[in-house]
């Protein structure tokens, strides 16, 4: 098994359903990754351990997803060099709003770069440390490239099935 470059870490195992979705975007770009819970509350040492070492087990990013308060990837940031990525969790009364603004809003000089709520945010977590890993090596880079291209792919064929339809709509009228 290869040496994870990416660590990921839920702040409750009520996580998983979604981070399955950035784990299925770091296993198609073939980045080997781990996952821990690690609560930033219930278990600050563990929290600050991770990040601590972090850098030395040879991760180059940190994906940290959590609701509610959501401290945890201001808790990585601020003791890792390394480049932390935040996924707000809908969860809750204000359904992940409350993640949000504790993810995106961090004090000058600790950095989050911050996803959006819940799956979206979860699949961007993937392509965004995917781009961070891609800027020094080649191969990731070219992953990316044929994902996006295949972005573009399908787009270009939805156009296509529209023309169809209408093209069909227009001649049964």
């Amino acid at each position: 098994m290869a040496t994870p470059l990416i660590g990921i870490v839920i702040g409750s195992d009520s996580d998983l359903s979604c981070i399955r979705k950035t784990c299925d975007q770091l296993d198609a770009f073939g980045i080997p990754y781990e996952l821990q819970i690690c609560s930033a509350h219930r278990t600050p040492q563990a929290a600050h351990d991770y990040a601590a070492q972090a850098e030395t087990r040879g991760l180059r990013v940190i994906i940290a997803a959590a609701g509610l308060a959501a401290h945890l990837a201001g808790v990585m940031a601020s003791l890792t060099p390394l480049p932390v990525i935040g996924i707000p969790m809908a969860a809750g009364p204000l359904q992940g709003l409350d993640a949000l603004l504790a993810t995106v809003q961090m004090p000058p000089g600790t950095p989050v770069g911050t996803m959006a709520i819940g799956e979206a945010g979860a699949v961007n977590a993937a392509i965004y440390a995917a781009a961070i890993i891609g800027a020094g090596d080649p191969a990731v880079r070219e992953k990316l490239r044929a994902y996006k291209a295949s972005l573009t792919e399908k787009v270009a064929e939805k156009n296509r099935d529209l023309a169809a339809r209408l093209k069909l709509k227009k001649d049964k009228a």
